[in-house]
């Protein structure tokens, strides 16, 4: 569930107001957790079913089974919706997970990119410098774009040791075929797209266990920086300064449609909890998650938020990536971007995996109709990243749009209307569980809507 939205929660608070972010944080978590739970209790609800037939002479309970064993949520929906739930349960998952490959590609693209340049400037023996606006100390952290600090705080300025015209002719050569947005995407390509054709994923399961280290790591360091830091907050009520800090922000629904994607788990569940041995441990087991991963976000978003130098610079300057807001010299933000590149690299042919069997499995009814097939879907999605790496890499937008689209089907909609029509079959619907799921649709619906209005 944990994935590279944990970037962007420090961003989400910010958007949303320091108060009213972290509430937005806790009551989504929960709201997802309960939608999650819905649709991980949805292929028992259709297998213990039961109808109650008015027959001529007499009364029985006539008890229909269905075998759900294999079933996913698309095969629920499908049951309940016909084709329409199946193909629409599809092209939502769809764009979950091609959005989160896209994201996958923007990141990759950065910490490539930042990974070069540190390579490059330790080689050359360059330093890169904050101006006289920039923050001093071991822990510098930076402003990429000042035009969205109302200060005007910092300036980057790389300095280079050594003034010869070589140096600098080595300088523009080495910026112009390693550029964040025009080469290195382009450059992931003939690394990945190999991958992507490769029969089975196996291989790269193996390397799921980066993802721990990844986040252990990640936390670590939102510590270490949190403290050497220190908490930086103005609470201004009444005389607000440009480093006040707001505790409500009408941009508010742009952290729910990051945390919608944060949270997201619910086309998979299923399959993850069918492996789980004590299966009565299910709901348990899943709260547990949540709970953790809720934690994790909140203690990763709050301490960016508090320790970033505000002032020197605004609270505007975070990050939709907060990696982005330490430069590339500092050491222990190269590690991690070396740690998350490398894991992204082993997990993004996974996601092209869930993809192709989701859609290829759907389309022709098997998962490798060929190797051209595989190939010209792969090379799309591959495109697609590579175009929004170049042209628009807002890691923030992307989740967020991509977490809003999904959700409202997925998280919403569908588990609601599930939920619905599975307790009325029972005879055990009532008012308040229709008011309730009701009230769940129109929130989906809110949050997609508002993600174009903020």
């Amino acid at each position: 569930m944990m994935g590279t939205s944990i970037l962007s929660i420090p961003w989400g608070i910010k958007q949303a107001g320091f108060t009213l972010g972290i509430l937005i944080l806790i009551f989504t978590g929960l709201l997802m957790l309960y939608c999650c739970y819905i649709v991980l209790k949805s292929p028992k609800a259709i297998h213990f079913s039961a109808t109650l037939l008015q027959l001529r002479s007499t009364r029985q309970l006539s008890v229909t089974y269905v075998d759900t064993s294999d079933w996913e949520f698309p095969d629920v929906c499908r049951y309940y919706f016909g084709k329409f739930g199946q193909w629409s349960s599809l092209v939502f998952s769809m764009v979950s997970l091609i959005g989160a490959m896209v994201v996958y590609w923007v990141l990759m693209s950065n910490f490539l990119y930042n990974t070069g340049q540190f390579i490059y400037n330790y080689a050359h023996n360059a330093s890169v410098s904050n101006s006289q606006f920039g923050t001093n100390g071991s822990d510098k952290v930076i402003c990429p774009y000042p035009n969205t600090d109302p200060g005007g705080n910092v300036t980057i300025v790389a300095l280079y040791l050594g003034n010869s015209a070589n140096d600098t002719s080595d300088v523009s050569t080495f910026e112009h075929w390693w550029s964040k947005t025009n080469t290195v995407p382009f450059y992931l390509v003939i690394l990945l797209l190999p991958l992507l054709c490769f029969r089975s994923a196996s291989f790269f399961a193996r390397f799921t266990f980066l993802g721990t280290i990844s986040v252990i790591y990640l936390i670590a360091l939102v510590t270490l920086k949190a403290v050497r830091l220190g908490f930086h907050l103005e609470f201004h009520w009444f005389d607000p300064s440009q480093f006040y800090v707001p505790e409500f922000r009408l941009l508010f629904p742009q952290l729910t449609g990051v945390l919608t994607l944060a949270f997201f788990i619910h086309n998979c569940i299923i399959t993850l909890m069918k492996s789980n041995r004590h299966q009565e441990n299910n709901v348990r087991d899943l709260s547990v998650a949540y709970l953790l991963v809720g934690l994790t976000y909140l203690y990763v978003g709050v301490l960016i938020f508090v320790a970033f130098p505000s002032p020197p610079l605004s609270k505007d300057c975070i990050e939709p990536n907060f990696l982005d807001n330490f430069p590339s010299s500092d050491v222990m933000v190269f590690v991690a971007r070396t740690f998350l590149l490398f894991q992204m690299i082993t997990v993004y042919p996974l996601l092209g995996y869930l993809v192709r069997v989701q859609m290829m499995g759907q389309i022709f009814g098997n998962h490798y109709p060929s190797f051209f097939h595989v190939l010209a879907l792969n090379v799309l999605i591959v495109g697609a990243g590579v175009l929004i790496a170049k042209f628009y890499p807002n890691i923030g937008s992307i989740i967020r749009f991509s977490g809003a689209t999904c959700g409202l089907a997925l998280v919403f909609v569908f588990p609601a209307l599930v939920h619905m029509i599975s307790l009325r079959r029972q005879g055990l619907l009532r008012w308040p569980s229709v008011l309730f799921h009701s009230f769940l649709i129109l929130l989906g619906v809110a949050n997609l809507l508002a993600q174009f209005f903020m």
